[in-house]
């Protein structure tokens, strides 16, 4: 059975990481996929990896215009749009706020904000038409920072934001459109940190390496989670087998959430 035949879906930060395994397995599960990232290079080698039913869209999530193209891509080249996947995120380089430099701050509130909050806006109000046609659905990467303290203060209340962003989309766009979302933790991904942050983090490598796995020591699972372990949340609430959930956040973060920062792993 494949559980996403005749979808077709929009992937923002479709390039890498997580966005990358979301392609993969939409394509995997019968969907047709409009992969849209920053990236020429990364959707250039990802169009070689998956084959023929992607389609490859380069833009800024920050732009209401490119947004609307990958929309646009979805119609003109698969005939509809059925889901919409906003996944496009930066790290603030887990800069704390009171080292942040005047300059640092504002240019990083900008780059953080603009991406992981403005582009998932920018990306639902591009999608909200086509979505309304098909009873579609959206599915929005946030994570274990939507609901805990990890990472600096300017990535915390970004993904904050998002979280409230598809509560309020999931009321107002009912019963036509269903909205939820995903919170990965500890995953080994290229996540890069914004641009005016990242040099003061002891780097200055815009797009930067993959961290290293969060396994033994790091969750409760002790397993080294890597993209793809995020996947199948994403293929489920896509899919016609989460038909009544909106407003919901499925947690793939290996026992974070009930993990304490006041006790090792495993200890009680």
């Amino acid at each position: 059975m494949q559980w996403l035949e005749n979808e077709v879906a929009v992937v923002t930060g479709a390039g890498s990481g997580i966005g990358k395994a979301i392609v993969a397995r939409f394509v995997e599960e019968g969907a047709k996929v409009v992969a849209f990232d920053l990236s020429d290079t990364r959707l250039a080698a990802l169009r070689d990896e998956v084959g023929d039913n992607v389609a490859v869209v380069s833009g800024d999530v920050r732009s209401l215009e490119d947004n609307r193209r990958a929309v646009a891509a979805a119609v003109s080249q698969f005939g509809r749009l059925t889901v919409f996947v906003g996944n496009a995120g930066i790290h603030d380089a887990r800069r704390p706020l009171a080292e942040l430099s005047d300059e640092e701050l504002e240019q990083g509130y900008d780059e953080v904000l603009g991406v992981n909050v403005k582009g998932y806006f920018l990306g639902a109000k591009a999608a909200i038409p086509e979505l309304m046609k098909t009873r579609g659905n959206m599915v929005f990467t946030l994570s274990t920072s939507s609901y805990y303290v990890s990472g600096g203060t300017l990535y915390v209340a970004s993904k904050h934001a998002a979280l409230g962003m598809v509560r309020q989309l999931a009321n107002e766009l009912a019963p036509t459109v269903r909205v939820n979302g995903v919170a990965p933790s500890g995953t080994s991904t290229g996540l890069r940190a914004a641009p005016s942050l990242a040099a003061g983090a002891g780097g200055d490598d815009v797009f930067g390496a993959p961290r290293p796995p969060a396994g033994l020591g790091k969750n409760l699972l002790e397993v080294a989670v890597v993209p793809e372990d995020h996947a199948a949340a994403y293929v489920m609430l896509a899919s016609s087998q989460s038909r009544i959930m909106t407003g919901e956040v499925i947690h793939t973060d290996a026992g974070r959430g009930v993990t304490s920062v006041l006790a090792p792993l495993g200890k009680s």
